[in-house]
């Protein structure tokens, strides 16, 4: 029974998810990026497509860079499979799949004074995940172009700690060639890196609750994913067990869809009347339960 119900454990999906995600384990000892028809294949989570051991693209970044090409080209294919997972799981992937999202997880769990960021403080910063979804991920790839029309993966470049992280130190400890280039930009995004990690071991998830462009993009769809949790209020008793358990700082009782709400399941298994229940059903079916 215990290895059954550490198999259906949170832990042991985001380990499986992360390795998946990272099967070419070669790659790391080769510093080079794997270049496999596989890598044209979104997944699901947050996993840089530079990490040597990355098999597919990461959405946001092939985004990126189809906006950002001399055509602007509109990627239906991109756009699509984020609705897709968006509309069937919605936030699930931050809580089981995003490899990001696993690290800081564990970084969290390292034994330090915890930080409870004042409401006031913390509403207006959940919205720069939209900011920069609007403006590094899509408006800059567009409208800052160079001379051949072409821009950078903006967000990518500049902002986000996974790449330094999975890409940027494994292929520079490869690549001697890679060392003697380091300059600037590596140095800010090993300071945006350190000063990621430092929160996430005060803060529970900081890059997912404030700058993490995909979050942003399924949370929208959190409210009508085909996945959903949902409050019994007849067995419900009001006790708040399961909001002072959240730490995501959800109110429960009243939004359990939430956008912020990763359905990591903690709410569920501190309700001692049941109340809290999730799965895959109709907008419907979950309107009629309540």
């Amino acid at each position: 029974m215990r290895i059954i119900n550490f198999l259906k454990s949170r832990p042991f999906i985001q380990s499986i998810a992360a390795v998946a995600a990272n099967a070419k384990i070669f790659g790391f000892f080769t510093g080079k990026i794997w270049q496999g028809n596989s890598k044209v294949v979104c997944v699901p989570g947050l996993n840089c497509y530079s990490c040597p051991g990355a098999v597919g693209a990461w959405p946001i970044g092939a985004l990126q860079a189809v906006l950002g090409g001399n055509k602007h080209n509109f990627s239906f294919y991109v756009v699509g499979i984020l609705i897709l997972f968006g509309a069937l799981l919605g936030r699930v992937i931050c809580g089981f799949l995003c490899l990001f999202g696993f690290i800081q997880d564990l970084l969290y769990k390292i034994p330090t004074p915890k930080l409870k960021v004042p409401q006031k403080i913390d509403q207006p910063l959940r919205r720069l995940k939209y900011v920069s979804l609007a403006i590094p991920v899509i408006a800059l790839p567009i409208l800052l172009t160079n001379q051949f029309g072409i821009a950078p993966p903006y967000f990518c470049q500049w902002i986000c700690p996974v790449g330094t992280l999975e890409g940027g130190i494994p292929l520079v400890l490869g690549n001697e060639s890679l060392r003697s280039m380091l300059g600037f930009l590596f140095s800010w995004k090993m300071g945006i890196l350190v000063f990621t990690i430092l929160t996430s071991m005060l803060i529970y998830r900081p890059f997912c609750k404030y700058l993490c462009p995909l979050g942003a993009v399924y949370a929208l769809f959190n409210r009508f994913s085909f996945y959903r949790m949902n409050v019994d209020e007849t067995k419900c008793t009001g006790c708040k067990a399961c909001e002072k358990k959240c730490k995501m700082n959800v109110e429960i009782t009243k939004n359990i869809n939430s956008p912020e709400c990763i359905r990591c399941g903690d709410c569920k298994s501190v309700c001692k009347q049941g109340a809290i229940t999730s799965g895959f059903c109709s907008r419907r079916q979950t309107e009629v339960a309540a």
